[in-house]
């Protein structure tokens, strides 16, 4: 029997897609050359549960989940049917643990056997149960930080929202600022010339001053000596000595007030006194007479000379001349 080209071709795609079928659901876990059982859990929550993820007993894969349905009469809780292999015994009250698979972020049935207890019947229902993954712990340890994060997000923007004015303040300082620098530096432009003519007399000060400071020690050092040879001396038995001094002058001046010893006498005794005048006068008449006529007193020749006669002279004159220096006469002729 002569097969047509077209049945070939359509047996081909059929054999194909049936290749294709079973590839597939062999390589999510399905055995079709094994029996296995089925049992039921309903979750609130299967957190991403998809069909095909594993089930575990001890970490050991032992079946998968087959199906997933929403029972929207239960509050949308979730059907979850689990395929087990043959010979794997469930009893009740075993748990069925939803928990994370790894750090990927997949999920896993852990199945938790009670035993002791009778066998479960195929198609039973598990006790759902839900482990705090790692998901679940990042979480709740990151729900807190986030709400402190916009909290101190919230705070910052009312410091940035503040920082607006200041920096509108900073950058009229700045101006102002950088015009003050302007000035200045034109100032310094217009007064350098001066600057550094006063820089110069500083300088020249600066030097006369050390000068000066050379020249002052010598005489700080001798003033030093100075002062010290002023300590030194006996200021107090001086000063005991002009005392004692005053104190004789006191005496003395107070013995002539009373006329006691010569300038005592000399200052009381008022006949002394007269006749000193008296004398006085005699004595300007004598030196008068000797000089307009010296010839009558004087007589100097080297041959001799006839002696003239001598006019007598006033009797109160001669008197007292004679009375007071004819010693001096005498020895003149």
């Amino acid at each position: 029997m002569k097969v047509s080209q077209e049945v070939k071709v359509g047996l081909l795609a059929i054999g194909s897609l049936m290749m294709l079928y079973f590839g597939f659901n062999f390589l999510k876990g399905s055995d079709f050359f094994s029996s296995t059982h089925k049992y039921k859990v309903i979750y609130d929550n299967i957190d991403g549960l998809v069909a095909s993820n594993p089930i575990r007993i001890n970490g050991l894969t032992v079946g998968q989940v087959k199906s997933i349905e929403i029972l929207q009469n239960q509050r949308n809780r979730l059907l979850v049917i689990v395929e087990l292999k043959e010979g794997i015994v469930v009893t009740k009250g075993s748990r069925a643990v939803l928990a994370d698979d790894g750090l990927l972020g997949g999920k896993v049935i852990r199945l938790g056997i009670n035993y002791g207890t009778p066998q479960l019947e195929e198609g039973g229902m598990l006790v759902a149960a839900k482990e705090s993954g790692l998901s679940a712990l990042i979480r709740e340890k990151t729900l807190p930080v986030l709400n402190n994060v916009d909290s101190l997000t919230y705070q910052l923007n009312r410091v940035v929202a503040q920082f607006d004015q200041t920096g509108i303040v900073l950058n009229q300082t700045l101006h102002g600022a950088n015009a003050a620098v302007g000035a200045l530096g034109l100032t310094i432009a217009e007064n350098r010339a001066g600057l550094q003519a006063t820089l110069a007399n500083v300088n020249k000060l600066s030097s006369s001053l050390i000068e000066t400071e050379k020249q002052l020690k010598p005489i700080l050092a001798k003033a030093d000596n100075f002062a010290d040879s002023l300590q030194g001396l006996q200021l107090k038995q001086t000063l005991v000595s002009v005392n004692k001094t005053v104190d004789n002058l006191q005496g003395i001046l107070a013995g002539i007030s009373k006329g006691k010893g010569s300038l005592g006498k000399l200052a009381s005794d008022e006949a002394l006194y007269s006749n000193v005048n008296k004398t006085t006068a005699s004595l300007e008449k004598l030196l008068t007479d000797l000089r307009e006529n010296p010839k009558r007193y004087v007589h100097f020749s080297l041959f001799g000379r006839k002696e003239k006669p001598v006019t007598t002279p006033d009797v109160s004159t001669t008197m007292t001349t004679s009375a007071i220096i004819p010693t001096k006469a005498d020895s003149i002729k």
